[in-house]
């Protein structure tokens, strides 16, 4: 089976994805979130996701 683990970084406000073959990946949040079209009052959704459950953030 193949293993991929990721884990929110708050110092670079990034998503940081180990995958099994030892490759890092670091997707930075401010940069993906930029062209998203969000109301104001669902600003901090991408936020939670990221930070409760960081592999459905970067599938979306």
């Amino acid at each position: 089976m193949k293993m991929i683990h990721a884990e929110y970084n708050p110092k670079c406000n990034s998503i940081d994805i180990n995958h099994y073959e030892g490759y890092i990946i670091r997707i930075d949040c401010d940069r993906a979130e930029k062209g998203l079209k969000i109301m104001p009052v669902h600003e901090g959704i991408p936020n939670a996701l990221a930070i409760d459950y960081p592999l459905e953030y970067v599938v979306m």
